[in-house]
């Protein structure tokens, strides 16, 4: 795999080289206090940059009308599953991303295990073949290698995005359906809570849809960056260049659990009519993206 930076601008890589420092130091603090065997030989593997960034191409436009800007996507490999764990091991890292004034570009990342990354190659996981045919390692402990991926073919690729598709994107818009429901009824917290999990499922339509990779992941902020590197199409739904608008969006974010436990969520009846309306126009776009992949599928020589 590629080791170089070169093509990235000298102050990109530094804030690059500062989030690999933020991820290694919070990792360690996470297993100081371990005493399971598992936690005492806790390792990460390997750090690998993929997405725009590895691959060029990139988007730093934060004041512009749409004010997008792309992320640094990470792969962390690590030599246990159990240290994948959000929120045990990484949820100070992703804080700390976040908080880092130094760091003005945002920071993404997915964490599997070796093992888990070798098994996805050899089922034909696209996604983690592409990060192996096209990704950078700024940071490895070994050089053993990652698996040979074991390509899929085009009509096993065509089925399971047809598959993905089918169940994901009709969900995403059973849920829409449920946050307009739920808002004509003047329940906030039900309408909120709606409307987070439709844009979860459209975003992970797009992801299962073009790369057969859904994370973990109940963040729509991260679950948007890794969707608008599918297709930068998709950032039309939620134009950054407003505060207010990127506010209500991470009050929608925090939905997921606070809509449904916490009686301080408060979200305005202003503030779920723009994330409805923007919502609908990203169903839109992800059926757009989706169907264009599935007839370049269909069109493939088999």
């Amino acid at each position: 795999m590629k080791s170089s930076l070169d093509h990235i601008p000298p102050r990109k890589q530094r804030e690059l080289g500062r989030a690999l420092e933020i991820l290694h130091e919070e990792f360690e603090d996470a297993l100081k206090q371990g005493t399971a065997e598992f936690k005492k030989r806790g390792r990460i593997l390997k750090i690998i940059l993929f997405g725009s960034y590895a691959k060029g191409g990139w988007v730093d436009e934060p004041f512009t009308m749409k004010g997008y800007r792309s992320d640094f996507d990470l792969l962390i490999i690590v030599n246990d599953r159990r240290l994948c764990e959000f929120a045990d091991y990484w949820y100070k890292a992703a804080d700390r991303l976040i908080r880092d004034t130094s760091i003005e570009t945002p920071v993404s990342f997915i964490v599997h295990s070796r093992r888990e990354v070798n098994t996805y190659l050899k089922e034909g996981q696209y996604f983690f073949s592409d990060i192996r045919k096209e990704g950078i390692v700024p940071y490895e402990l070994d050089d053993e290698p990652l698996a040979e991926p074991h390509p899929l073919s085009p009509a096993d690729r065509l089925r399971i995005a047809r598959e993905h598709f089918r169940a994901k994107f009709s969900f995403a818009e059973g849920l829409l359906d449920g946050f307009r429901f739920h808002s004509s009824k003047d329940r906030p917290k039900h309408a909120a809570f709606e409307l987070h999990q439709a844009l979860e499922q459209a975003y992970a339509s797009v992801l299962l849809t073009l790369t057969n990779y859904g994370p973990p992941s109940h963040n729509i902020k991260f679950l948007r960056s890794l969707a608008e590197e599918q297709d930068r199409r998709l950032a039309e739904a939620f134009p950054r260049d407003q505060h207010r608008e990127r506010a209500w969006f991470n009050t929608l974010n925090e939905a997921y659990v606070k809509a449904r436990y916490s009686k301080h969520y408060e979200i305005s009846e202003e503030a779920l009519s723009w994330l409805g309306e923007r919502t609908a126009i990203l169903l839109a776009l992800v059926k757009s993206v989706c169907s264009e992949h599935l007839q370049s599928l269909e069109s493939s020589p088999s």
